[in-house]
């Protein structure tokens, strides 16, 4: 039986209705990976892991990361993709595991990794035309980009009533914000669902800034996750109806391109770049399912 949007709030406020942290994954995050011990025990715990395991060697093998021949391990994979993206990878898939329902309803989880998944790629690029000093940490970026709407999934946890209902208005209503839509049948959005979430995980605040800001970069509290909580904004605008069709503004003025040091005569170039690279994970997306 779905709850009202207030019984909702009540229950997600008290933690009731939120999943505990996958097992694999607290023990993934409290790996140091400048150790050898923790290289070895980071790949052997992925190695466990089926559905982790496969799809991680399923990306290292796309055109997107240069494979010049078969990765069939993961310790090839994390040789191709670079120890820090196979952990933020690891957790992403992890957590979008735990919080999987079967069946699934009407939310396509299938294209929310895939979305997910293009914007880290794109905020690959991005982080790339940025000036050195300023760029984020590659696994930083990974994480960001994979986790950022996690919220979706929240929902479909706690209520896949409302969920589906969410799924229709947004398909029947295309030309209205996202975050209209969640405030009219929700009374909260999937950014702070999934910014519940991670703060009751206990992740880092950077990240749940970035959850809970990701559409209204120029917050206050946007703060403490910049420059992600920006670079995850302009991707999904570049990114609006890959993979899922969430409505947002596709404006980004010369001011949103400097404010990261990106020369804004850059812009088209930088676009048909993300654009392509999203073009080429979508054709690979079975290799990451």
């Amino acid at each position: 039986m779905s709850q009202t949007p207030s019984q909702l709030k009540a229950a997600i406020a008290k933690l009731d209705a939120l999943p505990a942290m996958p097992v694999v994954v607290q023990k993934i995050l409290a790996l140091p990976l400048d150790t050898d011990e923790g290289e070895h025990e980071l790949l052997k715990l992925i190695g466990k892991d089926p559905q982790i395991s496969a799809k991680i060697i399923g990306l290292a093998n796309t055109p997107l990361f240069g494979a010049s021949k078969k990765v069939t391990s993961i310790t090839d994979a994390s040789m191709l993709l670079g120890l820090t993206r196979v952990k933020s990878v690891a957790v992403g898939i992890a957590v979008m595991s735990t919080l999987t329902r079967q069946p699934q309803g009407k939310l396509k989880v299938q294209d929310l990794w895939l979305h997910s998944m293009g914007v880290a790629l794109a905020i690959r690029i991005l982080a790339r035309a940025m000036p050195l000093r300023t760029r984020p940490l590659d696994d930083e970026i990974f994480l960001a980009g994979l986790l950022h709407d996690i919220g979706y999934l929240v929902m479909n946890f706690v209520d896949p009533t409302l969920s589906d209902e969410l799924v229709d208005r947004m398909a029947a209503q295309p030309e209205t914000p996202v975050e209209t839509l969640e405030k009219e049948l929700l009374g909260i959005g999937h950014n702070e669902l999934g910014a519940l979430l991670a703060t009751h995980w206990e992740l880092p605040e950077s990240v749940v800034a970035v959850l809970r800001y990701h559409h209204q970069p120029d917050e206050e509290g946007a703060a403490l996750g910049q420059p992600l909580v920006g670079l995850v904004n302009i991707a999904e605008k570049l990114l609006s109806t890959f993979g899922i069709a969430e409505h947002v503004a596709s404006d980004i003025p010369d001011e949103e391109w400097q404010s990261f040091g990106i020369d804004p005569a850059r812009a088209e170039e930088i676009t048909a770049a993300i654009l392509e690279q999203a073009e080429q994970t979508r054709q690979v997306a079975s290799l990451l399912g």
